[in-house]
């Protein structure tokens, strides 16, 4: 593979690339992202042992190092500390795009305090491929991510009743139908599209209103990772 996104790299000092990964299908994966990761020195992963599969799927061998939740603020500074000096890396998270619902922005954040250029090699993100099969309005939108556990989380479904946009979260499978559910109270029965397993084998797209999605998954499959795009509320 050509290393052409490094061109000039060791000559101007280091550089943090953000690497989008696959959602599950590992075709999804640029040439880019694909010649990036081939070329950089090493690479931080949110889950060394997820991101080796990906790794061995495209021939890449580089050194990971981990960089998760709880890596905690003396990791972040190692890995700056290695770019300063001169090294190139690559961050990536499990799937999709680095720093959306995962501490990644941590890292870019730092690099870019230290003077590091951090460069996007853009790709998969969970959100878009949602929204963009849903059928509802796609010009303004509100990405919300994972709602609070507890504290919190009736406010903020309360905060968001009247918003206009169509609305996006994340949600586990333990929690997909209490949140439906919890959703339906101040937001109505409004449409809304539920994707689960985005572009893996599984893949599948619930549709109708909160109640009847809510209806739909609690008698099947809820295993695996969930987007929830909801109508906005009429102006």
């Amino acid at each position: 593979m050509s290393e052409e996104p490094l061109r000039g790299a060791e000559r101007l000092g280091g550089k943090l690339f953000v690497v989008a990964t696959p959602l599950g299908n590992l075709s999804d994966i640029t040439y880019r992202a694909v010649e990036t990761l081939k070329s950089v020195d090493f690479i931080a992963a949110e889950d060394t042992r997820t991101s080796s599969v990906l790794l061995k799927h495209y021939g890449i061998s580089k050194p990971m190092l981990s960089f998760h939740s709880h890596s905690g603020a003396s990791r972040s500074q190692e890995i700056v500390g290695r770019l300063s000096g001169g090294a190139t890396a690559a961050l990536i998270t499990d799937a999709g795009t680095p720093g959306i619902s995962d501490p990644g922005y941590v890292l870019v954040r730092d690099a870019i305090d230290a003077g590091i250029e951090v460069i996007p090699i853009p790709g998969p993100t969970a959100l878009i491929a949602a929204l963009s099969s849903s059928g509802l309005r796609m010009d303004r939108f509100l990405f919300e991510g994972f709602l609070p556990l507890k504290k919190g989380r009736q406010k903020k479904l309360q905060s968001l009743a009247s918003e206009t946009r169509t609305i996006i979260f994340y949600e586990s499978p333990h929690r997909i139908e209490k949140t439906l559910r919890e959703l339906a109270g101040p937001f109505g029965d409004r449409r809304c599209v539920v994707a689960r397993e985005l572009t893996k084998i599984h893949e599948t797209f619930y549709r109708g209103t909160l109640s009847e999605v809510s209806g739909t998954i609690g008698s099947g499959e809820k295993r695996g990772e969930f987007v929830i795009v909801v109508e906005g509320a009429e102006k």
